[in-house]
């Protein structure tokens, strides 16, 4: 008996210092998860608090401050020990194509001399000849320049749904020119506001002569008037406008069979000098904590993470790409020179957004869950999380991953949601989430310990997404896109059961005209789209290749 009794102390001693052991290992674990969980959140805070400072000036793309962000986070994989992707160097170089400014162009009225850009400007599909010569006055006289005033021509048309200014102005300088015009002055003396605007991008082919729009200001301070005669020393000059853009690209190789990427767009408004700043007070500097330092921010710990895994059996791609704010000029110009052939890459996320995670909702946009029958299973979607999950199934969108599903890749695009500070110099890093972001990140990691390694993800089609329609009457229901720098726009995309398709556009195709209207760039054919109505038809002409199509289409 009291050999059993000791039996039974000396088991009740080992179980209690088993227990007292394991509590201390938990114990132990917890301290470390805890410091591993701040050591997140303060790399993230650190992250952003740098690129979205004032020093970096919002980071427009083509800027000093652009630039800065760029040699932070090439600096950055330098200290990870992270190689980078392009043959060695972590620079991806690309040319934004603005079009052109006519800020060089000259016009004297006798002694006056008018300012580019602000009295008058050349319409962009001016003739270049050098003028000095008297103007005609009242009567258009062959051989001299021709005044023309549009307001007759806008009262007469002030019926027309589809009347563009801009293509009475064009018919008026190719019928002036044919009977011996040299120039063409151009004015409206109707009331309101000018409604010719410089278009950049117009690549529409020249005229035969210069044509020179005199702003509404300009002609009530020279007193113009279609009696009136001035000698005129003119030139219209167009300097071509191009940003340089860059891409940031790094490689952890782990001599893997495949590659999984992941990407964040590291550009943003700068001074909301580029049309898609909404803010309407003087120009201040745009920091874009949330849009899109957090994504930048959660790309980089990410990264971190990854170089300390011992789970090596994928190589990872880490892309930070500019132009996005611009179009997805980065994305779209890595997926045309890529930098791993993408027959080797598995799938590739995308972070924009992710720093303003709501501490009610704790809502979580994932989208791009259509790609791949397989995501549901990886992304477990009963599995317990730290925030409510919202999925889209849609491969496009607003972003960078969409570059990548047009190229049949699996994708995924996290994002936490628009707020008031969109796109707004309110936009700064003591209003993000830290502790959210943190929560994003480690599940993006388990997304990829999730994936599995035997075969790469099955790529489905998703429906596209139509961006930015709610400002026409009408869309005939294409992506574009805005990289392309060709006269007219090209199809990027074609959105399911819309107009487009139903009439036989394809992905590729670049429409030049719709109607009787000439597409001769985005603008262009956003101001054709405002002409139109639901119900009514027309003609969409369009270029494939070196053929040219006309497709009757229905709004």
């Amino acid at each position: 008996m009291k050999l059993a009794r000791f039996a039974r102390l000396i088991t009740c001693i080992v179980v209690l210092l088993a227990a007292v052991q394991v509590q201390a290992q938990s114990k132990k674990q917890r301290k470390a998860i805890a410091a591993a969980n701040t050591q997140i959140e303060n790399n993230l805070k650190t992250f952003v608090g740098i690129l979205a400072s004032d020093s970096l000036e919002g980071r427009r793309t083509g800027t000093t401050g652009e630039a800065k962000a760029v040699a932070y986070i090439e600096n950055y994989y330098k200290q990870l020990g992270i190689a980078g992707a392009n043959n060695g160097s972590y620079l991806q170089p690309f040319v934004v194509d603005e079009g052109k400014t006519p800020n060089a162009s000259q016009l004297h009225l006798d002694d006056h001399v008018l300012k580019a850009g602000v009295d008058f400007f050349p319409l962009p599909w001016s003739g270049l000849q050098n003028i000095d010569a008297e103007s005609a006055a009242a009567l258009q006289e062959i051989g001299s320049p021709w005044w023309y005033d549009l307001k007759e021509d806008l009262e007469a048309n002030k019926n027309n749904p589809h009347l563009l200014p801009e293509q009475l102005i064009r018919d008026k300088a190719i019928a002036a020119a044919k009977i011996g015009a040299t120039a063409l002055l151009v004015y409206n003396s109707a009331a309101g506001e000018d409604v010719i605007k410089y278009n950049a991008k117009d690549r529409s082919d020249a005229v035969a002569i210069p044509v020179f729009y005199i702003q509404k200001e300009a002609v009530h301070k020279y007193k113009i008037d279609t009696d009136a005669s001035f000698h005129i020393k003119a030139k219209a000059v167009f300097t071509q406008q191009k940003r340089n853009g860059t891409n940031v690209a790094a490689f952890i190789n782990n001599n893997a069979a495949q590659t999984i990427i992941l990407g964040a767009h590291l550009d943003h408004l700068g001074y909301g000098e580029d049309a898609n700043s909404r803010h309407t007070g003087d120009a201040a500097i745009h920091n874009g904590a949330d849009d899109n330092a957090s994504g930048t921010a959660a790309l980089m710990e990410v990264a971190r993470l990854l170089k300390e895994k011992p789970n090596q059996s994928f190589n990872y791609l880490l892309l930070h790409f500019s132009g996005e704010e611009l179009g997805l000029y980065g994305s779209k110009f890595y997926t045309e020179h890529p930098l791993v052939s993408f027959k080797q890459v598995n799938y590739m996320i995308n972070m924009d957004m992710v720093g303003r995670l709501n501490p009610e909702s704790k809502v979580l946009t994932i989208g791009g869950i259509g790609t791949s029958p397989a995501w549901s299973s990886i992304l477990k979607m009963n599995e317990q999380t730290d925030f409510s999950i919202k999925i889209d199934s849609s491969g496009t969108g607003p972003s960078d991953h969409t570059s990548f599903y047009r190229k049949d890749l699996p994708v995924l695009f996290f994002f936490t949601g628009l707020h008031t500070d969109y796109h707004k110099p309110s936009d700064d890093a003591h209003l993000i989430n830290y502790s959210g972001m943190r929560h994003i990140v480690q599940y993006i990691s388990r997304i990829i310990d999730n994936t599995p390694v035997a075969e790469k993800l099955a790529f489905t089609k998703t429906k596209e997404q139509q961006m930015g329609g709610g400002r026409f009457k009408v869309s005939i229901g294409i992506m574009p896109d805005y990289t392309f720098s060709g006269q007219g726009v090209k199809a990027d995309g074609i959105i399911d059961g819309r107009p487009a398709q139903k009439a036989g556009v394809q992905a590729g195709d670049v429409i030049i005209q719709l109607g009787e209207h000439l597409i001769t760039s985005v603008e262009t054919y956003m101001q054709a789209l405002n002409r139109f109505d639901k119900g009514q038809q027309t003609t969409v002409t369009i270029k494939r290749g070196s053929e040219i199509k006309e497709f009757a289409i229905s709004f």
